[in-house]
């Protein structure tokens, strides 16, 4: 039971790290640009808001909205109870979570696959990159594949599907508007420091639903997406003030990112329809992934200083 444990935390931690590196680099760069005073405000308040307040309300809202029946209130004392009944009501709605969850993340993965650009790990993500307009196509099919499958089995995981998808395209918005706030300030804007820190506790908060959702793919245990998801944050805020410099140089580290997500989504997907996977099997996924775009990155480093 503890290596149990101690597997999904870590697995946890690391998700919401790798999920959160293009947000910590815009936060290193976006930090540069303001007062020592005010990165110090950001530093603390904002880890607290992102740790606390996003990352510790969002798995509360994500069951609420799973288990609409209950109140805010009935859903945390759920949480945490062990009555036999409230698991087996709050079991009941896990193909709902997964099935939301999992198209959400996969479609984060196709719109990166398809529309963002990126360092190229193989050619064929280049020549995806070039076939853009396919993404609607694509996400078209999979959402009429998905409905038509989750009709058949229960018409309430249709709407979860819809929402999953409705809930990727708000928060893409508010990245893609992110993008553009980005290059105005570092163009040199002249925003006031106290709207570079407002624009990015937003950022970070439209960031945070990709951990928080993905999380869902290794763990049901709401406490426990608290405990990983927070030491991930934590970690990930530390390489803002001190490593992430270290973080940038690794090119490929970000493709890593992006096919776990991917894989958690397809994993969650298929698990809302039935199929059973074992607990390990997330988190090794993930690992595998990350160590080959590690070693990518790597390899490219010492093929970088080889030719200086």
């Amino acid at each position: 039971m503890f290596w149990n444990i101690l597997v999904v935390v870590l697995g946890l931690a690391m998700f919401e790290i790798i999920s959160s590196v293009d947000n910590a680099i815009v936060n290193a760069h976006v930090l540069k640009t303001m007062p020592e005073k005010y990165r110090k405000i950001f530093l603390f308040w904002g880890l607290l808001f992102a740790v606390f307040v996003v990352r510790g309300l969002l798995p509360f809202l994500i069951v609420w909205m799973a288990n609409p029946a209950l109140t805010i209130g009935g859903v945390m004392t759920a949480i945490f109870s062990s009555d036999p009944q409230i698991k087996e009501y709050l079991t009941a709605s896990k193909p709902l979570l997964l099935l939301g969850g999992g198209v959400y993340l996969f479609f984060v993965f196709l719109s990166w696959l398809f529309l963002e650009e990126k360092k190229y790990a193989f050619l064929v993500e280049d020549f995806i990159h070039r076939q853009g307009v396919w993404f609607y196509a694509l996400s078209s099919i999979f959402t009429v594949l998905v409905v038509y499958i989750s009709l058949k089995i229960n018409p309430i995981l249709a709407l979860a599907a819809t929402i999953g998808i409705s809930a990727f395209f708000i928060t893409d918005g508010f990245k893609k508007n992110a993008e553009e706030q980005e290059k105005k300030i570092m163009a040199g804007s002249g925003l006031s420091a106290w709207s570079k820190i407002l624009y990015l506790e937003i950022l970070d908060a439209s960031f945070s639903i990709d951990g928080v959702i993905g999380a869902f793919a290794f763990t049901l245990s709401v406490p426990l997406i608290l405990i990983g998801n927070g030491l991930g944050a934590f970690i990930i805020r530390e390489f803002t003030i001190k490593g992430i410099n270290l973080i940038s140089k690794f090119a490929y580290l970000k493709n890593g990112a992006m096919y776990s997500i991917g894989m958690l989504g397809l994993l969650m997907v298929t698990e809302s329809f039935g199929k059973e996977y074992p607990f390990w099997l997330a988190p090794l996924n993930m690992v595998i992934l990350i160590i080959i775009f590690l070693g990518l990155s790597i390899k490219e480093l010492r093929q970088t200083k080889a030719k200086l």
